[in-house]
């Protein structure tokens, strides 16, 4: 078995912290077996290090090593990825196509960002997971593959599971054994030598001297939150690198490089403008529901004035005709008696339509209409708001997605519906 000192020079592993190592500690010890690991950690730790020391360590080695990203996979097609499908399964299924599974039978399948799997994905993989069975989309016939399942993780199951987003019985099937990451702010005693790797390796790539921290400067770096972690700090160490001409970094340039504490972005966004988004878009909700039950009420007021005729509503359901109204019939300007033949409804002062009463075809047509500028209506709101959410995030379509309370995927299909 190897050392831990040697696994980390091997897979290009920096520092010394005892959770780290404790972390590698646990994935050489499960390597030898096929039970399934579950790798926790905040983004950017470096959790895809750890289904490779496994893989490399375990009698799959020789077999496949499939790295996949389930929050990169839009909805619809992540079955077909991952169990593959038959030729005709689906609009745009030319040819019948093998899946991940199927593909890495006898090796590891590593499935990042499992938490962002739909329910119906995760009721397959609970399957694979208990009895190493699948079926391929648009097939009935059950197929068999062997595999080592190591998913990964930046979100709180728990919380997942009591939201009815992920299922329990797969959390305790992915996590037979654990294995934590722990964030770069709390290995400070590692975070100035990743910096002095990143530094060389860039000092290497664009042919430099490399940079050179004085104290204040380390102890500023250690002292940083690092809401990035390692992905962060090196993001840092290429533009210290690339734009600036002197080697010598000290604590106040080393300061313009990091964003203000308490925002992930390198530009300052006010908690008082999230705030007023956040209102905003709880206020818009609010209006579209509205509307659309405004919207449900008059459809049907208007076909029962179509069918049945104005004076016979009015007698009949007087308490919808007061809803949308604002009065009592007997005090409202309308002369339904008159409207018998021709059903004009005024909505604000504004007719929507006339159309001839009792003809059941033109009924579903003025019922598609309004169907049609409902849903006009609130894609236009949709687009808006994602427009708004993309643009105050500077594109980054994670913050976006959590901002709008929606998964990265879905903002991914939405932006693509609506061609954004």
């Amino acid at each position: 078995m190897e050392s831990v000192q040697a696994i980390k020079q091997r897979f290009e592993i920096i520092g010394n912290d005892p959770k780290l190592n404790r972390a590698i500690e646990k994935a050489i010890q499960v390597a030898p077996t096929d039970i399934s690991v579950l790798v926790i950690g905040e983004s950017g730790v470096g959790k895809e290090s750890i289904p490779k020391i496994i893989h490399s360590l375990s009698h799959r080695k020789h077999g496949k090593y499939i790295a996949v990203n389930c929050g990169a996979i839009p909805e619809g097609t992540i079955d077909s990825e991952l169990f593959g499908h038959e030729k005709g399964a689906f609009t745009g299924a030319t040819n019948t196509r093998e899946g991940y599974f199927e593909v890495a039978s006898g090796g590891t399948i590593f499935l990042d960002e499992v938490g962002e799997l739909p329910l119906t994905t995760q009721v397959r993989l609970l399957r694979v997971l208990e009895n190493g069975e699948f079926i391929k989309v648009g097939s009935s016939q059950v197929q068999k593959t062997d595999v080592r399942i190591v998913a990964a993780t930046n979100v709180n199951l728990f919380d997942a599971i009591e939201k009815g987003k992920f299922r329990e019985d797969l959390y305790y099937r992915l996590s037979t054994v654990d294995i934590m990451l722990p964030p770069l702010r709390e290995r400070k005693d590692d975070i100035h030598l990743l910096f002095r790797k990143f530094a060389a390796d860039f000092a290497h790539k664009y042919k430099m001297p490399p940079l050179k921290l004085d104290d204040h400067a380390i102890s500023l770096l250690q002292k940083f939150r690092w809401s990035g972690n390692i992905r962060q700090l090196r993001n840092v160490a290429e533009q210290l690198s690339v734009l600036e001409t002197s080697r010598d970094i000290s604590a106040a340039t080393l300061q313009t490089y990091l964003p203000v504490e308490g925002s992930n972005l390198p530009s300052v966004i006010g908690k008082k403008n999230d705030s007023d988004f956040s209102t905003e878009r709880e206020i818009l909700y609010k209006v579209l529901f509205d509307m659309k039950s405004d919207l449900n009420d008059l459809k049907k007021l208007t076909l029962e004035l179509m069918k049945n005729g104005a004076s016979k509503v009015q007698e009949t359901n007087p308490n919808l005709i007061q809803k949308i109204y604002g009065s009592h019939p007997e005090d409202s300007e309308i002369d339904f008696e008159e409207q018998d033949e021709m059903s004009v409804i005024p909505v604000h002062n504004a007719a929507i339509t006339t159309l001839p009463a009792k003809k059941e075809e033109d009924n579903y047509a003025f019922a598609e209409t309004i169907e049609e500028e409902e849903t006009l209506r609130l894609e236009q709101k949709e687009i808006e708001m994602i427009k708004k959410s993309l643009e105050k995030n500077k594109g980054k379509r994670k913050a976006a997605a959590d901002e709008l309370g929606i998964s990265e995927r879905t903002l991914y299909r939405k932006i693509k519906q609506f061609d954004l």
